[in-house]
């Protein structure tokens, strides 16, 4: 199993653009094979840091997820949504294997 870890630098003048996109993304991921943990949007300290996790049963499954985002027609709109609105300044993608018990 692998856990991504997504570190968003947001536009804190675009949070309901952002939110947007993640709620997208939710279903996305998880109509994709994925098991998605959630959005966690800044509330207090960093306004402009958002953070998302999600889950998949192999790299391998992962990386076939990777292969059919870019191509997937709501994916490709997912992707065109951000850069349209430019809420995301950028972001940073880590891989981690989850201890659930």
């Amino acid at each position: 199993m692998i856990t991504i870890h997504l570190r968003y630098e947001i536009d804190p003048e675009k949070l309901e653009e952002f939110t947007q996109y993640g709620r997208e993304w939710i279903r996305l991921v998880n109509r994709l094979g994925g098991t998605h943990h959630g959005y966690f949007m800044p509330s207090e300290g960093d306004s402009d840091e958002a953070f998302a996790l999600f889950t998949f049963p192999s790299m391998a499954e992962y990386e076939a997820y990777r292969i059919a985002s870019r191509t997937d027609p709501e994916c490709v709109a997912a992707f065109q949504f951000a850069r349209d609105t430019q809420c995301i300044r950028r972001y940073e993608r880590r891989f981690q294997t989850p201890v659930f018990d």
